[in-house]
Parts: C-alpha cells; structure tokens; sequence
C-alpha cells in the first residue's frame, strides 16, 4: 500500500508540472481590436512603458491603447507609411514613409506633427531610435544605404552605404545596430557611433531575411526568412548557432526576454514560438492560428501580449491577390496563458 500510495503521488505531481508547462506554453487570442480604413499597414510599435501601440495603416498611423483596446489619436497625412520609432525622453515619434522618401517627427504627448525630414535614400522602411547613441537609423530599402538622424535635433548627421537592401532591423543598446540584408541573405552590424560597418555576416541556410529579433543578455539574433526558416546568431560573433523551421511568408520576428520565447510572423496566418532554453538550445514550442495576411508583430515586454495586424480578404477562386473586405482591419491581441 505504501509503495501504491508513492506511486499515485509521483503519478499526481508529474501531471501536475506538466499542467503547469502545458499552460506557460499555451497562447490565445484575448482581443480584436477594430480599428476604421482599408488601406495597407507594415510595421507596428510596442511603447511599453506607456502601454500604446503605434500601427502603421496606409496614410496615418493609430495609436492604440493596449488595455482598453481602443485608438486614443492618430498622425495622418503621411505618404505610404512603414515603420515608428520612438524616443521616450524627448516626447517624439519618427515615422518612415516611403512614397515621399521622408521621416515624419511628431510629438508622442499630443499626436502634431513637429517636422517632415526628406532622407538621403529612396523607400525608407524600417526604422529605430537607439537610446545609446541619441541617434534614428532610418533604412532605406531601394537604395541600400541608411539615413542617420540626430533625434534631438532632427538632422541628418550621417549617411551609410549598405552592400545590399535592407530589412528589418535591432540594436543592443550598447553601440551595436544589426540589420537584415534580404537580397544578400545576410546580417549587417553598424558601429552606432562612427557610422562604420563592422561586419557583415552570412546566413546560409537562411535566404531572404526580413524580421530580426535580438536576445540582448544571451547576444543571440533571430533572423526569420523567406525559405521558412527561423536562424539563430551569435550577436557577438556571427556564429550560426542553430535553424527552426517557421511558417509560409514568414516576415516579422519578436523576442519577449522574460519568457525567452522569439516569435515568427507568418503572413499566411501563423506565429511560430520558439522557447530559448538556454543560450545554445531552442526549440519550437507552437504554432498559434491568426488570420491571413498578419505578417508584422510587436509585443510588449512588460504585459507578454503579443499585437499584430490583420484583415479579412475576399474569396475568390484562382485571385493571387484577393481584395480586402471593407471595415475588417483588426490588432490581433494575442496573450501566454500563464
């Protein structure tokens, strides 16, 4: 009987960590943020100290309260917008738009923009404030180079050829920016003080990166790609270190340093979670359902939510590029069960 009852209880509390696991992995969306216009949308920006999401939608970006769920203002008059930056001490926002070759600055307290930047490249796309150098890295996609900006005083201090297009992009705080090459397949480091590129490092096998996430403790970098696969760099050295598999149009890529989980955007209507057990061993832990068409991600690293756009699209048979349906346009809210 004693040895049964040790058994039972070994049976009960192995059921029981396995509970625990179970719901530290899972994922579901909690919300559907509806937000007006039909337009395209690209990046998005999680401010999480102030608990705001900036979403990129066509000519103007909206800015969402993450717990209540609802648009509090909106910067409109921009032209074809891609990505938000923002710098928290100086109160402002830099805004990519690249069917003007232009970085809109605008004031984060009261949404007014303050100043419109033409940039010394063609499509700026990505976008990022790094708070070590007090600089905006603005990346310009169809002339590979990149536009450097003073963020306090708006102007353009520097101008930085790339050897090839880029993409997504990180910096880790401490001097260091890295940045996807999506037709080279490769990851550009730029010294964040002098301008000058320090590295550049292949990816093989990974082809055509867009998202790029950063581990900042452990120095290891997410590149996602086209070919569906999720790999992993050593920030400090370029080291392969290991390659996931994603899902199909694989594009944005996130890292929630709490629950060392990265993830992957797939615009076919998937993110990929991957767990960092440790600084050498990732494993993919699930594939949570979104919509067609969610592509980008951001996620706030102080409430775990992950935030991506979406829309609902028209069915039609043998249509490569089905329309979207009018007034479907939503902020999937995604939350751990934990």
């Amino acid at each position: 009987m004693k040895k049964l009852s040790i058994v039972v209880i070994g049976i009960l509390l192995v059921g029981s960590v396995l509970t625990a696991n179970a719901q530290k992995t899972g994922y579901k969306i909690v919300n559907k943020i509806h937000l007006q216009g039909d337009e395209k949308w690209d990046y998005l920006f999680s401010d999480d100290a102030a608990g705001l999401l900036y979403v990129s939608h066509g000519n103007m970006v909206q800015v969402v309260d993450e717990v209540k769920g609802e648009m509090v203002g909106k910067i409109e008059g921009l032209n074809g917008v891609h990505g938000i930056a923002i710098a928290p001490a100086l109160n402002k926002g830099f805004i990519s738009t690249k069917n003007d070759n232009s970085v809109t600055v605008f004031d984060t307290k009261t949404y007014k923009v303050i100043q419109k930047i033409e940039v010394s490249g063609k499509s700026p796309d990505s976008i990022l404030f790094d708070a070590f150098s007090q600089m905006v890295f603005v990346f310009n996609g169809h002339s590979d180079n990149v536009t450097v900006l003073n963020a306090e005083t708006n102007a353009i201090v520097a101008t930085i050829a790339l050897p090839g297009n880029p993409e997504f992009s990180a910096t880790n705080g401490k001097g260091k920016i890295y940045a996807n090459l999506e037709n080279k397949s490769c990851i550009v480091v730029i010294n964040a003080t002098t301008f000058k590129i320090e590295n550049v490092w292949p990816i093989a096998p990974g082809e055509e990166p867009t998202g790029l996430a950063l581990d900042n403790e452990n120095h290891r970098l997410f590149s996602v790609c086209a070919n569906k696969l999720m790999v992993v760099v050593d920030s400090e050295t370029g080291k392969i270190i290991t390659t996931l598999p994603t899902g199909e149009k694989t594009d944005g890529a996130a890292f929630d340093p709490s629950l060392k989980c990265a993830y992957s955007s797939n615009g076919a209507g998937t993110v990929t979670v991957v767990k960092e057990e440790n600084k050498d061993t990732f494993a993919v832990l699930e594939n949570i359902p979104t919509l067609k068409g969610a592509k980008t991600i951001a996620v706030n690293k102080k409430t775990h939510h992950i935030f991506l756009p979406a829309a609902e699209y028209e069915t039609t048979p043998g249509v490569e590029k089905p329309k979207l349906l009018t007034g479907t346009f939503i902020i999937l809210d995604i939350a751990p069960q934990l």
